[in-house]
């Protein structure tokens, strides 16, 4: 299966799944979290969704174009991989993270509050 993935570490990438739970009613697609090292959240999209749109600073974009290849952890659909875990799993083939809600979601999230003030 081909994707691409932008990951959000920490904190803000465990609020932003949060967020997009609550958008989406429970199924904002799969999104793959990291228990150790940078504590990544990665929001797996539609191949080409990411490359050719601006995603705000603490985004990093994963995809793939001409002499370019990305590499995203992804755990099992079972049984254990830790440090990765799936916070939603795939549920259908097909089945990802709709881009411009994440994009608008993530607009928002690293708003700066005091801009144009």
């Amino acid at each position: 299966m081909q994707f691409d993935a932008v990951r959000v570490d920490g904190d803000e990438g465990r609020r932003l799944a949060d967020w997009m739970e609550a958008l989406t009613g429970g199924d904002p697609g799969p999104v793959v979290m990291e228990a150790n090292g940078r504590r990544g959240v990665y929001f797996l999209l539609p191949p080409g969704s990411t490359s050719h749109r601006a995603w705000p600073r603490g985004v990093t974009r994963f995809n793939a174009g001409p002499a370019h290849v990305s590499y995203v952890p992804v755990p099992a659909l079972t049984g254990k991989t830790w440090p990765l875990s799936w916070r939603f799993p795939p549920t259908e083939p097909g089945r990802l993270v709709h881009p411009l809600l994440l994009r608008s979601a993530v607009s928002e999230l690293f708003a700066d509050p005091y801009a144009g003030n």
